[in-house]
């Protein structure tokens, strides 16, 4: 049986790739390639919402939208 999922901000974050791999990808000891989680979420249609949550809800840590910690750390401190 297959549920949907509402998550923050309405977004169904079960129709995300990530939600369907597992969070080792995208939450992985430091040090580690984060290649595999940026190749998944280059294919996720949910991968413009997992941005802008991250960003708008400040995630410190893990690959969000495609983006590692220290890429999203960069684009908030780019001035618009």
């Amino acid at each position: 049986m297959h549920s949907e999922t509402i998550g923050p901000a309405g977004i169904a974050w079960d129709q995300a790739l990530c939600a369907q791999t597992g969070a080792d990808f995208f939450f992985p000891e430091p040090g580690s390639s984060v290649r595999e989680a940026k190749r998944i979420c280059g294919m996720c249609e949910m991968r413009a919402a997992c941005l802008d949550y991250a960003l708008a809800h400040d995630e410190r840590f893990g690959v969000w939208g495609g983006l590692s910690e220290k890429e999203r750390l960069r684009l908030r401190s780019t001035p618009h």
